[in-house]
């Protein structure tokens, strides 16, 4: 068993319902999970403008934002909070769990977005 393993292995073959080049992946291009970065749950569970700024640097050409916070925002910003909105709201509805638990990530970000 474990020489065909190996030799499927040599041959870039698929070894249980797997690829090699699958077991070989790349490390992601995220900035560090730490509090200068990220937000905690009851800070609002999203990444900081430091921690978009340090994505970008690592993802040239990204075009990551922050939250919009802002109590009345206009044009694009105002649109993004929009569709921010209805994806969460869909959210709550297929976890019903989350959105019952005011502590949820999710709930949290709703409420930094002000939805």
């Amino acid at each position: 068993m474990f020489r065909r393993h190996a030799q499927e292995l040599a041959r870039g073959g698929m070894v249980g319902g797997r690829s090699k080049s699958v077991a070989k992946r790349k490390r992601d291009n995220m900035p560090a999970r730490n509090r200068k970065n990220f937000l905690s749950t009851k800070e609002g569970a999203g990444m900081t403008e430091a921690g978009v700024k340090a994505y970008r640097r690592k993802n040239p050409g990204s075009k990551l934002q922050t939250a919009v916070t802002e109590d009345n925002p206009t044009g694009k910003r105002a649109k993004r909070r929009r569709s921010f909105c209805a994806r969460s709201a869909g959210q709550m509805k297929k976890f019903p769990k989350a959105a019952k638990n005011p502590n949820s990530r999710l709930r949290a970000a709703r409420r930094r977005w002000k939805c």
